[in-house]
């Protein structure tokens, strides 16, 4: 089985000179694929490779990119903030010119707020462009881990579509067997209602309309014939190498409508019950269907 999930988790860290850095990569079911990234302000360039990345792995579902970014303090370049120095100067003048309060100290003017900044940007273009290639390499691993998830998903999602395929072809060839009864219940049915109607004056065409309008009814053989049919196409596509989960949708219809069929033309309770039974099994192919990519 080669199909893919749609939901996964991949994780990867990295470190390059004073800064560290954790990617994270998650996804789930979506009809389309839609990327959402987070990242650190000023390294705007890992955003595109967030995006490329993931366009290049999956086809569906919602993948959501973080990327956590920070820069060791004793690394960081310090600088002070002379506006905000000077507002809080300002503000404290009125005090000080009256008496309220004594001249401010220098240690602590720096410890307030703002007025001592840690510089996390990276100001060096070569550098930025260094740390952002590193960036990218972690963000590389990290949607890697998350198509492995997503691979794995398929795996297991593979082994339960197959057993679910499986069960449907054996609900088809007890529909088959039951089917031969089928014309024997309608001639029964239809000798029931001549009776019923030996009492009237009946044209032949009437009779005639009557014996095509059951006879039609009897008929399930082209339901279980496509119904044959889907069961091939499921499993090729089961084994596709490719994103099918579109198409296993609409087969999936196909399924259903044919199994709604088999039950309006049954005339045997059994073969009513199985098509019932097929049609709850096709509803839980259904439902696992929408967990393939």
């Amino acid at each position: 089985m080669a199909i893919s999930g749609m939901t996964g988790f991949g994780r990867a860290e990295g470190a390059a000179g004073p800064w560290s850095w954790a990617v994270e990569a998650r996804s789930v079911n979506g009809r389309n694929l839609e990327i959402r990234f987070r990242g650190p302000p000023g390294l705007e360039g890992l955003e595109r490779a967030a995006r490329e990345g993931s366009q290049s792995r999956f086809q569906r579902g919602q993948v959501t990119i973080g990327v956590q970014a920070k820069r060791a303090e004793t690394a960081a370049a310090v600088k002070v903030n002379v506006e905000q120095l000077e507002r809080y100067l300002a503000a404290g003048a009125p005090y000080v010119a009256t008496g309220m309060a004594t001249a401010p100290r220098l240690d602590g003017l720096l410890s307030l707020r703002g007025v001592i900044e840690a510089a996390d940007a990276v100001e060096d273009p070569e550098a930025q462009a260094a740390l952002e290639a590193a960036i990218v390499a972690s963000i590389v691993l990290a949607l890697d881990g998350l198509l492995t998830a997503r691979r794995e998903e398929g795996v297991a999602l593979g082994g339960v579509l197959g057993g679910l395929v499986d069960r449907i072809e054996q609900l088809v060839g007890q529909a088959q067997d039951l089917a031969a009864g089928q014309p024997t219940a309608i001639k029964e049915r239809f000798q029931r209602r001549m009776a019923e109607l030996a009492g009237e004056a009946v044209s032949e065409d009437r009779v005639v309309q009557e014996a095509a309008a059951l006879a039609v009814k009897a008929d399930v053989r082209e339901e279980l014939d496509r119904l044959g049919g889907h069961i091939d196409a499921a499993r090729s596509l089961l084994a596709a190498d490719a994103a099918v989960g579109r198409r296993l949708d609409f087969l999936t219809q196909e399924f259903m409508r044919e199994a709604n069929t088999l039950c309006s033309k049954s005339a045997l309770s059994g073969l009513t019950a199985v098509g019932l039974d097929l049609k709850a099994v096709i509803e839980q192919f259904r439902e696992q269907v929408q967990n393939v990519e």
